[in-house]
């Protein structure tokens, strides 16, 4: 994949997003393949509650990109990019070790309606309750697979973290 994190980043990352809002179908970038596959539909009657995907070009400790859940009222088509800013993380575990979600808005300039959140506290309560949810409970019905949300992290903290990714991807 030529795209990288983003000129901006960590401030602004590119997101490429994999399952769109309202989706119960887990589709994944297939590198190699350069094309965006199904790798199962949900086990639960849950759906992704906002558009889920990855900033290219970064890598965590468990070898693949980071994880990002942009937040909008619409759905973002799987293989279409978003210029997002971070605003928060959030932090949790699964059967297969730590796996942080970044938690972004679009930039203010695809979508203005974002443009006062700036850090995880400025969320709703119930935006955050409903992804928190969502995460606690998706893979429940799934053999094997479990999720432990620890909490949130703020806006610095997912900044962070993007840049250690983009610093590991480029092997700095």
């Amino acid at each position: 994949m030529k795209m990288g994190p983003g000129k901006k980043a960590p401030e602004e990352v590119n997101v490429l997003i994999e399952i769109p809002m309202g989706s119960n179908i887990k589709y994944e970038y297939d590198e190699e393949e350069e094309v965006v596959k199904v790798d199962r539909v949900l086990y639960t009657s849950m759906v992704y509650p906002f558009n889920y995907g990855f900033v290219p070009g970064t890598l965590e400790e468990d070898g693949d990109p980071i994880d990002v859940l942009v937040i909008t009222s619409y759905p973002i088509l799987p293989g279409t990019a978003i210029e997002a800013r971070p605003i928060g993380m959030l932090y949790m575990r699964d059967e297969e070790g730590e796996d942080a979600k970044i938690i972004a808005v679009p930039k203010d300039k695809i979508d203005p309606s974002y443009s006062n959140v700036r850090d995880i506290i400025d969320l709703p309560e119930a935006v955050k309750n409903k992804i928190m949810h969502f995460f606690e409970h998706y893979k429940e019905l799934e053999p094997g697979k479990w999720v432990k949300v620890s909490g949130w992290g703020s806006a610095n903290e997912a900044k962070a973290r993007i840049s250690g990714a983009i610093k590991r991807a480029s092997g700095k």
